[in-house]
């Protein structure tokens, strides 16, 4: 029954009888017997046909919806069956706040690939809330996130901490200094995240915990375009210290850290709590944090400590 719904999914999919066959190696008129005997078996007609396509009926539809759920039912019991063998295998959905997933997964992900080749990464790369959302949809398998802003029914565990510092351009009166006091940058521009990313979430929070509110603060879409606006003198900003070593090296930008408040927080993964996890992704978590608890990767990214 499941191989004569595949070909009728086939058939209605392709518009014609013809087309459906070439699509899956058969005759036309192989096809056509299928078509016929599942009718039989329903007892009822599935297809309007004219002389150059076909459409299904009103039961035709109901048939076509039960095909392809058998073939989601297939796949998923496929994808199961493999997760028995010893190495993962299959598409890895995954969603990454900008941070993590522009300045520190693509050095995660290259050596993942290289240890379990089998492996078809999916990155989405978009502010956390939505990550978090798309994972309790199941339409991700994993989140890569920063933050605690999360939906129920999702499964957060920290693997790797990260820390906000100011930054300033060498030209800035402060470039000389260690640390600074929040209070004093209340006239300074500030350049901020936009809503729903995590880095805001956590500057929103150091601001409420001072009671502190700049005079003049801007919002943009990204981090990169942040620290080019901070090189170029706009303003300043909290960014993440993984995202800013290049420029730091470089001379471009200067990190400095609020006197006796360390603004730190945590990367962590992302599941479904109530979803079946394969074993790609549970390998990947544990990759994760195994490879992050190196404390040598990147260090040549981060600003000094």
């Amino acid at each position: 029954m499941t191989d004569k719904l595949a070909v009728y999914a086939a058939v209605v999919e392709s518009g014609n009888l013809t087309r459906a066959g070439e699509r899956l190696f058969l005759s036309q008129s192989a096809v056509s017997r299928i078509v016929e005997a599942l009718e039989r078996e329903y007892g009822v007609r599935l297809l309007d046909r004219t002389n150059k396509s076909v459409r299904p009926t009103a039961a035709g539809h109901i048939v076509y919806q039960h095909a392809l759920k058998a073939k989601d039912l297939a796949a998923d019991t496929q994808q199961r069956i493999q997760e028995l063998r010893a190495e993962p295998v299959g598409i890895l959905a995954i969603g990454a706040g900008f941070t993590y997933g522009e300045y520190l997964l693509p050095h995660v992900m290259a050596k993942f690939v290289r240890e379990y080749p089998l492996v078809h990464p999916k990155v989405t790369i978009m502010n956390c809330r939505r990550i978090a959302q798309r994972v309790k949809d199941g339409v991700l398998a994993l989140g890569i996130i920063e933050g605690d802003d999360l939906p129920e029914g999702v499964f957060r565990q920290p693997f790797a901490e990260d820390e906000l510092v100011l930054v300033v351009p060498p030209t800035h009166p402060l470039h000389d200094h260690s640390t600074v006091n929040l209070p004093d940058l209340a006239d300074e521009r500030w350049i901020l995240r936009e809503a729903g990313s995590a880095t805001r979430q956590i500057v929103d929070r150091v601001f409420l915990d001072h009671s502190f509110t700049p005079s003049w603060r801007m919002e943009f879409g990204s981090s990169q375009i942040i620290k080019e606006s901070v090189i170029a003198g706009l303003g300043i900003s909290l960014l993440s210290r993984w995202s800013i070593g290049a420029e730091v090296q470089q001379g471009l930008l200067v990190p400095l850290r609020l006197r006796d408040y360390p603004v730190v927080s945590n990367f962590c993964t992302i599941v479904n709590a109530s979803g079946f996890r394969p074993k790609v992704v549970t390998t990947f978590q544990e990759f994760l944090t195994a490879y992050t608890a190196d404390d040598g990767h990147f260090a040549h990214r981060l600003p000094p400590g």
